[in-house]
């Protein structure tokens, strides 16, 4: 069963309806005709530039939103989360409770929720402000809260984006830790940033999204080298 891939997309595109008169007809398109294989234990990265549909992707992938053209497949039974940091988040919850909360919106049972809150907590250092209320949190807090409900929740697929690139630098560092420790066995990821240096560290495969095309796969070494070529090389 593991050569069946635990994420297919098979030409995916997306658009958005716009108000700007330059869209085409009324359109900004997102993705155009993206198909896209991830296979069990792959951790898959992707780079592009702001507004390249990266995040519309992952939240393609997540069953956030439908695609308007094309199939996405998961694997029946597998469990599939986006760790977006503050996603869903409410922010006159405590941080206890948004915890709580990311954790079952991921499909975890509420025992089991409940009994991850401790790891949680620990992880985020937060102290007794894991009790108070998301609205006073700052940035960084928001950033720890946000990574530790979705790394220590267990999911088939872990989606991410851009999570290891914000908080401190200690953070970061924490983070960027867990996440190695995290990518093992059978855990299939699917991870976006800019931070090149992540990319090649965490991520065995790569894709580089250009104006909602799949401009190139391969190694992280590969497409990174690719992605850094200048903009007039795809012309």
């Amino acid at each position: 069963m593991n050569d069946l891939p635990m994420l297919e997309l098979v030409g995916v595109s997306h658009h958005y309806m716009a108000r700007k008169s330059s869209f085409d007809h009324g359109l900004h398109h997102v993705l155009d005709n993206v198909s896209l294989r991830v296979m069990p234990g792959d951790t898959l990265g992707i780079v592009g530039r702001n507004g390249a549909g990266k995040t519309t992707m992952l939240r393609l992938m997540a069953g956030i939103i439908e695609p308007r053209q094309g199939v996405i497949r998961r694997r029946a039974g597998a469990s599939c989360a986006l760790l977006s940091l503050g996603l869903g988040f409410q922010d006159s919850l405590s941080g206890r409770d948004n915890a709580l909360i990311s954790a079952m919106l991921q499909g975890v049972s509420k025992r089991d929720a409940l009994a991850s809150l401790d790891a949680v907590r620990e992880f985020t250092e937060l102290g007794d402000s894991f009790e108070e209320p998301v609205k006073t949190y700052s940035s960084g807090m928001r950033a720890r809260l946000g990574f530790a409900s979705g790394l220590l929740t267990r999911v088939d697929i872990l989606l991410i984006d851009e999570v290891l690139s914000v908080g401190d630098a200690q953070f970061r560092d924490k983070a960027l830790a867990a996440m190695q420790q995290r990518l093992g066995g059978e855990q299939t990821v699917v991870f976006v940033s800019h931070a090149e240096g992540q990319l090649k560290a965490l991520c065995d495969r790569a894709v580089w999204i250009e104006q909602g095309q799949l401009r190139a796969e391969g190694t992280p070494e590969e497409v990174i080298a690719q992605y850094r070529q200048p903009v007039a090389a795809l012309r």
